[in-house]
C-alpha cells in the first residue's frame, strides 16, 4: 500500500509539473504571436536593381568627364608620339564621352521601346554640332536618364521580350557592360594626362 501511495506520488508529481512546462511554453508561444512583427524588407525589383547598375557606371563616368580640363576634351593619345604606340584613328576624349551617351540613346530607347531621335546615334558619334564641354557632358546626362527610364520598364514578364535583334535584358546589360568598356578607356585619358581618376582620388591621397 505504501509503494503505491509512493508512486501516486511520484505519477501526480511530473504530471503537474510537466502541465506547468506546458502552460508557460503556450503562454510564450501567446505572447510571440500577439507581439508586432517586424516589417521585412520587400525584395528588390528587377528594375530596382539594373536601376542601381545604371547609377554606379553613370557616376563613374560623369565623374571621369568632369574632371578633365576643358581644354583636353580633345586630347587623343595619338598626340603623345608614344614610341612603339598605334593610336592612329582613336577617338578623342570628347569622343568617348560622345560614343557612351549616343550607345546609351541607342540601347535604351531600344529597350524602352521608343523612337530613336534623328542624328542622336549618328554612328556611334552623337550630334555632330555638340562641341563645348558643357553641352557634351549634359548629352552625357540626358542619355543615363533615358537609361533610368527605360530600367524602369523591365519586369520578370517582359525581359525576355524581343528588342531589335535581342532581348530587353539583354540590351539592358549589355549598355552597362559596353559603358564600363569606355570608362576604362577614359580613366586612361586622364592618367595620360596627369589627372587621377575621381574613383581612385581617395586611395591616392
Amino acid at each position: 500500500m505504501k509503494t503505491r501511495t509512493f508512486l501516486l506520488l511520484v505519477v501526480l508529481t511530473f504530471a503537474i509539473s510537466a502541465w506547468g512546462q506546458g502552460a508557460t511554453t503556450n503562454a510564450t508561444i501567446a505572447g510571440a504571436a500577439s507581439s508586432p512583427q517586424q516589417p521585412s524588407q520587400p525584395a528588390p525589383t528587377l528594375a530596382a536593381i539594373i536601376d542601381r547598375q545604371v547609377s554606379r557606371i553613370e557616376k563613374l563616368i560623369v565623374d571621369v568627364a568632369e574632371a578633365m580640363p576643358e581644354d583636353k576634351f580633345n586630347f587623343t593619345p595619338k598626340s603623345l608620339k608614344i614610341p612603339g604606340s598605334d593610336y592612329k584613328g582613336v577617338l578623342t576624349f570628347a569622343g568617348q564621352v560622345k560614343h557612351v551617351a549616343a550607345g546609351n540613346y541607342f540601347i535604351w530607347s531600344t529597350v524602352a521601346g521608343d523612337k530613336l531621335a534623328e542624328g542622336l546615334f549618328n554612328d556611334g558619334k552623337g550630334p555632330a554640332n555638340l562641341k563645348t564641354k558643357a553641352e557634351i557632358i549634359q548629352f552625357l546626362k540626358d542619355s543615363f536618364a533615358l537609361g533610368h527610364k527605360a530600367a524602369a520598364t523591365l519586369t520578370p514578364e517582359n525581359m525576355l521580350q524581343s528588342a531589335g535583334r535581342s532581348t530587353r535584358i539583354n540590351m539592358a546589360t549589355f549598355s552597362v557592360e559596353e559603358a564600363y568598356n569606355h570608362y576604362g578607356q577614359m580613366v586612361e585619358y586622364l592618367r595620360m594626362n596627369g589627372i587621377v581618376p575621381p574613383a581612385s582620388r581617395s586611395k591616392s591621397d
